[in-house]
């Protein structure tokens, strides 16, 4: 599905100013205030309910009427707030004036209020992994062939019940196995008090893990034996129930209500059977969950592998002690030094050296020996630059200077046979040869290409091209190796005065 950019996503949410902004301690406990009122159902409120229940707390001793009245102002023009003037009470003109107004909280505060409780409470609600979600969702599915035959009612309620469940599993998974992806969680598991609730720990991942491949190939079953035509009855009538629920001051849009529903039965078929090729969440879940156990099981391993070495290594550091104190000097010290512990800053080099043999029994000294080229394991290391001195070429050049100006001097004689009158007129040449026509056209197309039509030779001297003097006048310059049918231009070339 094209991820697209509409003006709902552009568009600056105000409603959410009041967590950021200087007086944003003020505005929350405002907010919180009128959202606890709205969950006893007690939706309307006055700016004198609001001052009184903050003024019982030591953070607003200094708070007055005037300041709770610029505060519910600033929430009015966030739309946070939503107001009414109250004229229930009203007995004279000073007291419609004075607009006595009722407040009540707008939908995008109550959704606002609700994350942020959440988020308040992040660390104390866990998720957690349940294999029941996935059996409610199994018996939920196999409903649906019913349900094509149901009313929109039926269809809506059901449907309902089926994102709730799918959607807690979606989060309660990605949330548990966030945490234990996290740091925290890798380095508790190397800890020696993880070892205690360990079993305890991979017992509930196992059970989850059976019960994820039960219930998921049953969910695979039963989607993959659905009819396309029931399926298509449910999500219209879910379609339809969702249009025909009455909202206040809000305007449907049924396309994007389609897309919505369908769009949570795709990701719900996603989930279990895949798109695209990919793999599925659940084998995918199924995949991380046993990379958990293994994981936890190798760190328990290497903790309880830790802690047996060393009680079984203490008998031999105790004999080892005896040997070195039964050595009667330092040097057979040295020598069973070398035996119990090895050689000291020993280096082990590796190569793809070829061998000559394949003889296990060969021994290192009748090997062949080969070079390894050792490079300093830094990462700015650069090979050192091979230095060459700089080499004179004054003959070469020297030579070739002489190439060029007897090449030069021979152009210039062969070129001056056709210049009469000092002009080169192309209609009159006779027939010249390939060097002598790709000079002839090297100069004719600087000198056309030229603003004033003028250019210079490669022995300096300065020409004008001139068209014919009849426009469509043509001719053939003949070539030892062909003719070739070219515009009648004539080159002139120009004296000292003329040059500029």
């Amino acid at each position: 599905m094209k991820f697209e950019v509409t003006g709902k996503l552009t568009r600056q949410i105000d409603e959410m100013r009041y967590l950021t902004v200087e007086n944003a301690w003020r505005y929350r406990s405002i907010l919180r205030y009128f959202y606890i009122q709205y969950e006893k159902m007690k939706y309307w409120l006055y700016k004198e309910d609001v001052y009184e229940a903050l003024k019982e707390n030591e953070e607003f001793k200094e708070y007055t009427m005037e300041m709770c009245k610029q505060d519910l102002d600033a929430l009015l023009l966030w739309k946070n707030l939503s107001a009414i003037q109250d004229t229930a009470k009203v007995s004279t003109v000073e007291e419609f004036k004075n607009k006595q107004f009722r407040y009540q909280l707008s939908e995008y505060s109550v959704e606002i209020e609700r994350l942020t409780i959440r988020l308040e409470n992040l660390f104390v609600e866990t998720a957690s992994l349940e294999p029941t979600l996935l059996e409610r969702l199994r018996e939920e599915l196999k409903k649906l062939s019913q349900m094509a035959k149901q009313g929109e009612k039926e269809v809506g309620s059901w449907w309902s019940s089926l994102n709730s469940d799918f959607k807690r599993l979606n989060q309660n998974y990605q949330d548990y196995i966030r945490d234990l992806y996290s740091i925290k969680a890798e380095e508790m598991m190397k800890t020696r008090e993880f070892m205690i609730f360990k079993d305890k720990f991979i017992e509930y991942l196992r059970d989850f893990v059976k019960g994820l491949q039960n219930h998921a190939n049953a969910i695979e079953h039963i989607l993959r034996n659905l009819a396309f035509e029931d399926i298509d009855a449910v999500l219209e009538k879910a379609i339809a129930y969702e249009v025909s629920i009455p909202r206040i001051d809000i305007e449907l849009d049924q396309v994007g209500i389609k897309e919505n529903i369908y769009g949570r039965w795709d990701s719900l078929n996603a989930w279990f059977l895949g798109s695209k090729g990919n793999e599925s969440e659940a084998a995918k879940l199924m995949d991380i969950t046993n990379d958990i156990i293994r994981k936890i099981t190798r760190y328990a391993a290497q903790i309880s592998e830790s802690r047996n070495s060393a009680i079984n290594r203490k008998e031999e550091y105790r004999k080892l002690a005896e040997l070195f104190d039964q050595c009667r000097d330092i040097k057979e010290a040295h020598k069973l030094s070398s035996l119990a512990f090895g050689i000291f800053n020993m280096k082990h080099i590796k190569s793809d050296h070829f061998r000559e043999t394949e003889s296990i029994n060969s021994h290192v000294f009748e090997e062949t020996p080969g070079t390894t080229m050792l490079k300093p394991r830094v990462r700015g290391y650069q090979e050192k630059a091979e230095r060459r001195p700089i080499c004179s070429n004054k003959d070469k050049k020297e030579a070739m200077m002489k190439r060029i100006q007897l090449e030069r001097q021979i152009e210039e004689k062969t070129m001056g046979n056709y210049v009469i009158d000092h002009c080169i007129d192309f209609a009159t040449l006779p027939v010249i040869e390939q060097h002598v026509r790709t000079t002839l056209l090297k100069w004719l197309s600087k000198g056309i290409s030229g603003a004033d039509k003028k250019g210079k030779t490669e022995d300096g001297r300065f020409y004008q091209v001139e068209l014919p003097i009849e426009r469509n006048q043509r001719c053939v310059l003949r070539c030892e190796d062909g003719n070739l049918e070219m515009p009648a231009y004539i080159i002139r070339f120009l004296d000292s005065k003329e040059e500029v």
